[in-house]
């Protein structure tokens, strides 16, 4: 593992974790469908289902609450976590964007990485639907996910948030919307972000990386699906420079909040993770980045098939906990 001040790589010769290659040898047993044949309704199936065999099982809370909040567009879903063995009193909050390159992903699909995620920092976390695509394309989650952060930011008592402590964290797409919301709120003066938590990130639209080439197929995540994710969720004349689409390309990263960015050294997207910490540091920002070798894309929330997840995620929520706690 690589943590810290020095940023190192991890070659794309990186060998597989024993149960990520069982996981994945056991997905391609069971013959993993064609996104490029599938309507995004049966994707999202396939995630949820994945994410009910192989995630994080019976993990026990302090109390969970579902509600909606308002969107620009009409009413999204949320879920509040509280963690075990909160004490009385506003807690350090987290606004969490889950993954699912813009199309897929639910409440559901990440809801064992939310509890856990939420007892390893002590934050209350608010996990957050955003619109997805294709019946809702950029910039729609984009919009959600602001309106979310200030939503939580205004309703912060009343959630049992110190609003002086809120963190934005997500996954993938949701470390995208994370990297988009504390750049844009940074400029308008929004409400005030502690920290900035993104796992895997997606951060480059352009991306022409070595780790989308060692691992465009056979690692979960392939160049295949992403194209199919971006063509789903960008008019084809988007401008992929645009900072709300590739927070990597914005001309100005100084000011931001404080990063903890995690990467899978078997992920195709790890290479435009870390050129995000790379550039952050460079532009006088506190990170943390931390590779993980021998990981796939997706696998800090497979804790029932990686335990590896476990250790990944309490680490991460102790840093956080250090961070804000």
């Amino acid at each position: 593992m690589c943590k810290g001040e020095q940023l190192m790589d991890t070659g794309p010769d990186a060998v597989l974790d024993p149960h990520v290659k069982a996981l994945l040898a056991m997905l391609g047993a069971a013959g993993r469908p064609d996104l490029q044949k599938v309507t995004p309704n049966d994707a999202r199936h396939g995630l949820r289902a994945l994410a009910q065999a192989a995630g994080f099982q019976n993990v026990q809370t302090g109390g969970i609450e579902d509600g909606e909040l308002p969107g620009p567009a009409g009413p999204l879903p949320y879920r509040i976590y509280t963690p075990a063995g909160a004490a009385d009193g506003p807690l350090p909050g987290i606004v969490y964007f889950h993954g699912g390159g813009f199309v897929l992903g639910c409440l559901d699909s990440h809801d064992g990485l939310c509890r856990q995620l939420a007892n390893a920092s002590g934050c209350r976390l608010v996990s957050v639907c955003y619109r997805l695509a294709p019946e809702h394309r950029f910039p729609a989650a984009v919009e959600d996910a602001i309106a979310a952060l200030g939503w939580v930011s205004g309703e912060a008592a009343r959630l049992g948030i110190d609003p002086q402590r809120i963190v934005v964290a997500g996954d993938s797409a949701g470390g995208n919307l994370a990297a988009v919301v504390s750049q844009l709120v940074s400029r308008t003066g929004g409400p005030k972000i502690a920290l900035q938590v993104l796992f895997c990130p997606a951060t480059d639209g352009v991306r022409d990386t070595e780790s989308l080439r060692a691992f465009a197929e056979g690692y979960l995540l392939e160049a295949e699906g992403i194209r199919w994710f971006s063509e789903h969720t960008y008019h084809p004349d988007a401008d992929l420079r645009d900072p709300r689409i590739s927070p990597l390309h914005a001309a100005d990263l100084s000011g931001l909040p404080p990063a903890h960015i995690h990467t899978a050294a078997c992920d195709p997207l790890r290479d435009e993770g870390k050129a995000y910490a790379d550039r952050l540091q460079q532009s006088g920002v506190e990170v943390s980045y931390t590779c993980h070798d021998g990981m796939i894309h997706y696998f800090y929330a497979l804790g029932g098939a990686i335990p590896y997840a476990h250790t990944a995620i309490e680490q991460a929520g102790a840093a956080i906990r250090q961070a804000v706690g």
